[in-house]
């Protein structure tokens, strides 16, 4: 089926062997009317809910008109029905009233209106109305926005204060004489709107918007007096619920009296019981600050002056102390546990020096009666041969041929010589290599 909300092709013929619609091609009023006709004939009959805000019926008339509004938005259609349909209703139909209607849709040709011809009305219950609140109300909270850790905390002193609530109220003027009696300077951004019946959301909300972009206001506070749950009702929609939500300024919801609980109180930042608490709540009493003021003061001078005294005291009884009154006195006495152990580490350090001195000179006689210089000293030396910058030192008479440069070490320097001949004491031993340690 066919989209009765899908405009057709431009291009499209109206009828077989008919021009497609084009600017030479255009088509005539009368086929479009009767076209949106048709569409609109595809839609049916359809269930509709909003609150009457207008009811035309005129003595002797067989047919009503009415106006419904959504609660939401800033529409509305209109309505037809049979007269006899408004008078055989359950319960009496005025303006405000909410309803649910069936009927279908029609388009007048002639006018080019639409309106909705009704054939079934029934008025919502206030049972019906507190069901669906309280089913509003279960599906907010489920998704948090009940959570107290989304509530913005309120300002002490507001810069500026925005009031939305009805024009010339009571509640207006609650707000504003106990405001202004608590602390006269408070300034106020009020908005005069509807606060029950059809208009009454769009309102709150295009209220609620325009103070929110206000950087002066600070606080927000919804207030309206006490009434039955039908004029509460705007407080409990879910767009109006949201748009609190969704304000970055924090709001405080006055609405009602203390048993009044719509679901705009839940939302909100701060829940007042009244228009009156909710002035005492966000605006300071000037003459009570004065006071705390000066009781802080006193206060603090009374802390302040203990504070000396107890200082004082404890300053007195320092000075008392024998630390004090003779302050040399531990400076002497550490002098003489100084003294004392500087002569004991003085002492410990020669005797150290001592016994260490005497060890040292015991391993150096030793090393000296051990040594080479001890044996050249008693008449032997170390006789070498020099070939070039090598030495060698001769071991038998082999190693030293007549005309060999020698070098003669003794105990106080060397003398240089020259080979003049060998004499062997023994014929048969073999001449022995020199080892590579003895070569220097």
């Amino acid at each position: 089926m066919t989209d009765p909300s899908t405009p057709p092709p431009t291009g499209r013929a109206d009828a077989p062997g008919r021009p497609a619609n084009s600017p030479e091609n255009p088509w005539p009023v009368r086929s479009i009317a009767v076209k949106v006709a048709q569409w609109i004939d595809r839609l049916g009959s359809v269930w509709v809910e909003g609150q009457i805000t207008q009811i035309n019926l005129r003595p002797g008339a067989r047919t009503a008109f009415l106006v419904l509004r959504d609660p939401a938005a800033d529409m509305s259609l209109s309505l037809t029905c049979e007269s006899d349909l408004l008078r055989a209703s359950a319960a009496p139909l005025q303006e405000g009233s909410r309803v649910v209607v069936y009927g279908k849709l029609s388009y007048f040709t002639g006018r080019g209106t639409i309106s909705l011809r009704v054939t079934e009305i029934r008025p919502v219950g206030i049972g019906e109305l507190l069901a669906r609140i309280e089913r509003l109300k279960a599906l907010l909270a489920a998704e948090g926005l009940f959570d107290p850790r989304l509530k913005r905390p309120i300002p002490f002193l507001p810069k500026a204060i925005g009031l939305i609530t009805g024009r010339a109220s009571a509640a207006e003027r609650d707000v504003l004489t106990v405001a202004q009696g608590r602390w006269p300077a408070v300034r106020f951004e009020v908005r005069n709107t509807a606060v029950q019946g059809p208009t009454a959301v769009p309102q709150i909300l295009e209220a609620l918007a325009e103070l929110d972009r206000d950087p002066e206001v600070e606080v927000i506070v919804l207030a309206r007096g006490g009434g039955s749950v039908e004029d509460l009702l705007p407080f409990s929609d879910e767009t109006l619920c949201r748009a609190i939500v969704a304000a970055t300024t924090p709001i405080v919801s006055a609405i009602g009296h203390e048993p009044d609980n719509p679901i705009a109180d839940y939302v909100a930042d701060l829940r007042a019981a009244t228009p009156t608490d909710a002035a005492k709540r966000i605006v300071p009493d000037a003459a009570a600050e004065l006071a705390l003021v000066r009781e802080l003061r006193d206060r603090s001078a009374a802390a302040l002056r203990g504070w000396v005294d107890r200082e004082a005291r404890a300053l007195t009884q320092v000075r008392s102390r024998p630390v004090l009154a003779e302050p040399l006195r531990l400076l002497d006495q550490r002098y003489d546990e100084a003294e004392r152990l500087r002569t004991a580490a003085r002492r410990a350090v020669d005797q150290i020096v001592t016994t260490q001195s005497t060890a040292t000179r015991h391993l150096r006689e030793k090393l000296t009666a051990v040594g080479p210089a001890a044996t050249l000293a008693r008449g032997y030396a170390v006789v070498q041969r020099v070939s070039g910058k090598e030495r060698h030192v001769i071991r038998t008479v082999a190693d030293s041929p007549p005309g060999t440069q020698l070098r003669i070490r003794v105990a106080d320097g060397a003398v240089s010589a020259a080979a003049l001949g060998s004499q062997s004491l023994t014929t048969d031993r073999p001449p022995q290599k020199e080892s590579p340690d003895e070569r220097r």
